[in-house]
């Protein structure tokens, strides 16, 4: 099957470039079906995107790239599309990633990009564009964290976690997070998804954006499941983040420790979801790689936990489980 992609793949790059004299070669791949290969001919170079349309839509990526190009951002421009067979030809950003080259030295500077790319993005928020991160969907995503890390990785009983609150408590950070301030939502606004360019940040990634809480991708962000930084680095980015908000007119709390809560807040949601999402990554869909990207995110859960007396149950019940 994958053998006959890669043929389809061919055949309509042999079309739509006219010409044979090209390399294929993989590049990436991600948590979900796409695949992505980069395309080598003379001196250019280009991304093709292969999502299968039986699993895949490519409906979303089309919007939101049209949508965030014309509000400035830095994304992948779609040259040649088919629809049918889940095929996209677009411009390369490169293969540098800000995971590559983050360090002491190179953090403040990609990161002033990042927020500037991800203002940019806010800025140009409107309702009813993007589907509306909502209260079910909040939740829903919550309930991998029960049915995949619980159960599945850690093989707890129903019976040890069952009444203990995890519902009451999905229900409170889905309410904090729909009671912030709403704007387009990148969901995965984090340095494996961030590219290196000259003077900005390139985003990938983003079919998957919605409308919703302020604070959602400065956790994808600061709090990346990929990279960590001590806390000092994250208030100081935080607040400068803030302060550049504040300027450009979004409606961020004055207070910093009303903003810093529902960082902290939506931070818990976010990696309580992707807890739940690495181990089914493992389990159902085969892909091992993310189980050590598990101990970082299980680490941020506690930290917060630890701060809010709304989780201590859940810190009793984690902490437990480690021992």
């Amino acid at each position: 099957m994958q053998f006959s992609r890669e043929l389809k793949i061919k055949c309509w790059l042999d079309e739509v470039l006219e010409t044979h004299s090209y390399t294929l070669i993989a590049a990436s791949s991600d948590a979900s079906f796409r695949r992505y290969f980069r395309v080598i001919l003379d001196k250019n170079s280009y991304i093709v995107m292969d999502a299968p349309p039986e699993l895949e839509d490519c409906g979303p990526f089309l919007q939101v790239a049209k949508l965030f190009e014309k509000a400035g951002v830095a994304v992948p421009k779609v040259i040649e599309s088919n629809l049918d067979e889940g095929f996209l030809l677009l411009s390369d950003l490169g293969d540098t990633t800000f995971l590559t080259v983050l360090d002491n030295e190179t953090a403040p500077r990609l990161y002033d990009l990042a927020t500037d790319a991800l203002l940019t993005i806010q800025m140009a928020s409107r309702e009813h564009v993007l589907p509306e991160y909502d209260n079910v969907k909040l939740i829903n995503e919550m309930q991998l964290f029960p049915e995949w890390y619980l159960n599945r990785h850690l093989n707890l009983p129903e019976d040890r976690y069952q009444n203990i609150g995890l519902e009451n408590m999905f229900s409170q950070l889905a309410e904090a997070a729909i009671s912030q301030t709403k704007v387009f939502v990148h969901r995965d606004f984090h340095s494996r998804n961030l590219m290196v360019l000259t003077d900005r940040a390139g985003v990938l990634d983003f079919q998957d954006a919605v409308y919703g809480p302020v604070t959602y991708d400065l956790v994808s962000l600061f709090r990346d499941a990929y990279i960590s930084w001590d806390e000092e680095h994250v208030l100081d980015w935080l607040i400068r983040y803030w302060e550049k908000a504040r300027k450009a007119g979004i409606p961020v709390p004055d207070d910093f420790s009303l903003f810093y809560r529902d960082f902290e807040w939506m931070g818990m949601q976010r990696h309580l979801k992707i807890l739940g999402i690495f181990a089914r990554l493992n389990y159902r869909d085969g892909k091992n790689f993310y189980l050590k990207d598990i101990p970082l995110v299980l680490d941020y859960v506690l930290q917060v936990a630890r701060r809010y007396r709304e989780f201590s149950f859940l810190y009793r019940l984690l902490s437990e489980s480690l021992t």
